[in-house]
């Protein structure tokens, strides 16, 4: 019997065992777009894989480096926004661990001094204290992104392209809300059991989740093509208070980019036309 409970929720600064071989230490960085914190994984028990170091952030990182009983083969990064990978550089010079990721795109969202030393071919395999992490490219978060699959446990470390108890933020032009479903839709034919995201807990029935995610997503796409269709012209100022009507409006600065993200993909499937500023329906 596990004496660990891998459903516990994540709390700021805690290490936490969640499955056979993979902790989970929460840096310091909570707020309402990361929740407790970015969920940095060690993945093995020796000579470990470190999973999105996180911030750059002393006793965060010191934290993750006694879990992984101060030896790392690899670093890995499952994209380059400013709360998933700072961390590496820090990680690399103490440990000389190289770091694997996917080049950052150039659109101003960028971890700048984020510099891998090896890609990360889709279902490249990398071994991790005797399990197989295989790399899967999920763009829609960020076109860099990946997913990693622990495959025999069916554990599934989402980075940002999932994440407990709240959906992504998708910011255009790197952002890709059509790639995102694209990238979702093929996950869910993985055997994945569990996912591990990059913010909050784990979550279990992952087809079930992946499969939420989804729908809510063409759910909201509903509600904008619906607002489109009654206005025939509009801004996405003028809609954003009905299709996010759900969502606090504090939160709406925030939602606004992935707001523009469905109204592209609306662009890209000949739905809508833009002009400037003003996103006009052409029908389904």
């Amino acid at each position: 019997m596990a004496d660990f409970d891998p459903w516990a929720p994540p709390a700021t600064g805690t290490v936490q065992q969640v499955a056979a071989a993979v902790w989970r230490i929460v840096a310091p960085n909570p707020s309402p777009l990361t929740g407790p914190g970015t969920n940095t994984y060690v993945v093995g028990t020796e000579r470990p894989v470190v999973i999105d170091p996180g911030c750059d952030d002393t006793g965060h990182l010191g934290r993750v480096l006694e879990v992984a009983g101060g030896v790392v083969s690899r670093i890995v990064c499952t994209h380059s926004h400013p709360d998933h990978s700072p961390g590496a550089r820090w990680l690399k010079e103490r440990t000389g661990a190289p770091v694997h990721g996917l080049p950052a795109p150039d659109d101003g969202h960028q971890d700048p001094g984020y510099a891998p030393d090896a890609g990360l071919a889709h279902g490249e395999r990398i071994e991790a204290g005797g399990e197989a992490l295989r790399a899967l490219h999920t763009p829609g978060h960020a076109s860099n992104h990946v997913c990693l699959l622990l495959e025999e446990a069916g554990l599934l470390f989402t980075g940002d392209h999932l994440m407990s108890g709240s959906t992504v933020i998708i910011i255009p032009p790197d952002g890709s809300m059509r790639l995102y479903l694209e990238s979702l839709r093929e996950l869910r034919e993985l055997p994945v059991s569990a996912l591990a995201p990059g913010h909050g807990a784990l979550m279990p029935k992952a087809v079930a989740e992946i499969e939420r995610v989804i729908g809510h997503r063409l759910a909201r796409e509903e509600k904008l093509a619906r607002a489109l269709g009654t206005r025939r012209a509009a801004t996405l100022e003028d809609v954003l208070p009905d299709v996010y009507d759900d969502v606090p409006k504090f939160m709406h600065v925030y939602a606004r980019y992935s707001l523009l993200a469905h109204a592209v993909k609306l662009v890209e499937e000949g739905r809508a036309r833009v002009e400037g500023e003003v996103y006009r329906w052409l029908g389904d």
